[in-house]
């Protein structure tokens, strides 16, 4: 009898072969729409890349900083491949915690990837993490609802102006909120809102010798005004609502306007995800006794720790997932407001882009003129918009983004949550050496 194999020998050897050679990656990333959309490419990915296969873990992004922070630091090794933002990257980076992306081939057109964005995920001019996407922050409102009570939107919209608006369009009954803001505790989720807040009526979350300043006459009247605006004109429960719960909520048409991130732009223009597609109008951030710092500058990037095993595959994985050719794939797939914003010179030159996108120049100049340098009225020590550039910032922000929902929610008063957060913000950085 003769004897046939299933394979030839020499096919099953390079199949076994192949097989004990493939990498598996593990990419930690958040709920947000365009990391949706980037998983589910993964099979584009592993298609290109046949030797790779791609385990994602997504997360909400409050644990999303929590599980990647403690991994980092503890060594603990379950991640190659990290999304986090300008926050982390350079602190990171100076503890020799991620792999720097020297000699990133020709193709991935470093020189294409926005400054303002590029400077930010660098430490002594070398990247250590690629943007796949940025954003700023802007204030979206109805066009209907403004033109049926006669409002007209300035050029540049007061905070004053703002709850005006909102006092005018609040209706509870039909189910219409005047304003939607972030009210999830969380550095990155309520704070990131509340610091441009503070900043814009003066404020700063340090003097020039890290002396906090959460209980200054500044900070008093900003979060006052918050505390009040959302809970008069706000929707039940604001203080659980972070930037996807107030995404769902706008794009319902249950909110007539929301200040937050550039980045949802996209998604609200789109029909068929957003019910206020066509009716829907934006303005650049509220203001109140100053512009400095009334908008953001953030980027959610992909990292690979240093204690990745598979450094090679995720870097493979990380400068295709933010490469021209992906944001080409997506535009395909999903249309062209759905790409991912804020990254790439090259996309705000792409007629296809502006042509979908009717927010694609406004939202490259915010993010051009927010000036992490010189975000606050009075001069303060450290970089950031919405955050303070120091590794104490972590675990004070959230601290501090604690007591105001508890303000928010009518636990403590406004003066008692900023008493307490000014303490233990006080107690955070004389324990970490700012000074005796």
């Amino acid at each position: 009898m003769k004897l046939t194999h299933a394979l030839p020998l020499t096919a099953l050897v390079a199949a076994v072969s192949a097989a004990a050679q493939a990498q598996e990656i593990t990419v930690a990333t958040v709920n947000n729409n365009d990391m949706v959309i980037m998983q589910s490419l993964t099979d584009e990915f592993e298609q290109a890349h046949p030797g790779i296969s791609v385990n994602w873990v997504v997360l909400e992004e409050n644990v999303l900083r929590q599980r990647t922070t403690t991994d980092i630091a503890t060594g603990g090794g379950q991640f190659d491949v990290m999304t986090i933002g300008t926050y982390e990257v350079p602190i990171w980076a100076e503890r020799d915690w991620l792999v720097g992306l020297n000699g990133l081939p020709d193709a991935y057109q470093v020189d294409d990837l926005l400054r303002p964005v590029r400077d930010g995920l660098s430490r002594d001019g070398v990247l250590h993490a690629l943007p796949f996407y940025g954003e700023s922050s802007m204030l979206y409102y109805r066009q209907d609802l403004f033109d049926e009570h006669g409002i007209e939107m300035p050029e540049q919209p007061s905070w004053e102006e703002a709850r005006e608006w909102a006092s005018e369009l609040h209706d509870p009954d039909n189910g219409l909120y005047g304003i939607c803001l972030r009210g999830k505790p969380g550095w990155g989720e309520n704070m990131a809102f509340v610091s441009t807040l503070v900043n814009t009526f003066g404020g700063r979350w340090f003097d020039e010798d890290w002396n906090p300043e959460i209980d200054s006459p500044e900070w008093q009247a900003a979060i006052e005004f918050y505390v009040d605006l959302l809970g008069n004109y706000g929707p039940p429960g604001a203080s659980s609502n972070g930037f996807n719960e107030n995404l769902a909520l706008f794009s319902g048409g249950r909110c007539a306007m929301w200040v937050d991130a550039t980045s949802a732009a996209g998604r609200l223009f789109d029909p068929s995800e957003s019910d206020v597609a066509d009716a829907l109008g934006f303005s650049q951030a509220p203001i109140a006794e100053t512009p400095k710092g009334s908008h953001w500058l953030w980027s959610w990037a992909l990292a690979i720790p240093a204690t990745s095993q598979q450094q090679d595959a995720a870097q493979q994985f990380i400068t295709w997932a933010t490469s021209r050719e992906y944001i080409e794939l997506v535009g395909e797939r999903h249309g062209w407001t759905s790409v991912p914003p804020g990254t790439r010179t090259s996309t705000y030159e792409d007629e296809r882009y502006i042509e979908a996108a009717p927010f694609a120049s406004f939202v490259l100049d915010a993010m051009q003129n927010a000036d992490p340098t010189d975000s606050t009225l009075k001069p303060s020590p450290y970089i950031g918009v919405q955050f303070a550039g120091i590794p104490e910032f972590q675990a004070i922000g959230t601290q501090v983004g604690q007591t105001i929902a508890a303000a928010l929610t009518g636990q403590t008063t406004v003066e008692q949550a900023l008493v307490s957060a000014q303490r233990s913000a006080e107690r955070a950085m004389r324990q970490a050496g700012y000074y005796d």
